[in-house]
């Protein structure tokens, strides 16, 4: 892929609580215009949110063109295979036709924390990172997005291990520390018991960690004690809708780097 791109790109990210896009700046993978955030629709049924993502568009000012769209969700040939803290209607749902039927664009849909997992590798913690790198975002649940000298393996569903008996996003996300009121070290411990399980399994390279609590790094990333280089991400919440964009923007095939 290129290095660079002379138009805006656009990326919508669609996450448990908030639907946001923006503008996005391919040279420099930053946000090139406001970011418009919706709350997201209870129950998040496709139709739903299909209809929110029509709003984004507008009131962002998206170009003409492609743009890529994220879900927490398995996406495999534009088919939504599972549902993570969405409606379980998106399950067999063709987003890309249904998307592009609502909104009259094309989407480029992938993974939400592998679009993160992207943005990371080409302009943020991971950029020039060679090897294994797994980029997980802690936010509502955990998303990982594995990559290896900067090529994207899609659809790596690690928050969904079992680790002491509870699925992994259950007790290390950002959402499980917000809802049983853990202090900073408490929860750090459960993100460390949970790192150290995956790299165990993947000995990864660098781990970049990313999600909203990123923003927040300097309260907990200090108190995990882990094999590999922990980095906070280099995009923070952003990384989603970069990374979305630059999928949008990319050829079949393409490196993240």
């Amino acid at each position: 892929m290129a290095k660079g791109s002379g138009s805006p790109g656009f990326g919508v990210d669609i996450g448990g609580s908030g639907i946001k896009g923006a503008v996005v700046d391919l040279e420099r993978g930053a946000l090139a215009g406001e970011r418009v955030r919706i709350p997201t629709p209870q129950p998040a049924t496709p139709d739903a949110v299909c209809e929110v993502v029509a709003q984004v568009l507008d009131q962002a000012g998206a170009p003409d063109g492609p743009f890529g769209l994220t879900l927490p969700a398995v996406v495999v040939h534009g088919m939504v295979r599972t549902a993570a803290n969405i409606d379980d209607a998106w399950i067999g749902t063709d987003v890309v036709a249904l998307v592009e039927q609502r909104t009259g664009r094309r989407p480029v849909v992938v993974n939400d924390a592998d679009a993160a997992g992207v943005a990371e590798a080409r302009y943020g913690a991971a950029r020039e990172v060679a090897g294994t790198v797994l980029v997980l975002t802690l936010g509502t649940g955990i998303g990982s997005a594995l990559l290896y000298d900067g090529r994207l393996v899609p659809n790596a569903e690690l928050g969904h291990l079992e680790i002491d008996g509870a699925l992994a996003e259950h007790r290390a996300s950002d959402a499980a520390r917000e809802r049983e009121d853990l202090s900073w070290s408490d929860w750090a411990a459960r993100v460390q018991r949970y790192l150290q399980h995956v790299d165990r399994l993947l000995w990864p390279d660098l781990i970049v960690l990313g999600g909203g609590v990123s923003k927040k790094s300097d309260k907990w990333l200090h108190l995990l004690d882990v094999r590999p280089p922990v980095r906070p991400a280099g995009l923070r919440n952003d990384a989603g809708m970069v990374g979305a964009a630059l999928l949008a923007a990319s050829p079949p095939g393409g490196t993240a780097a």
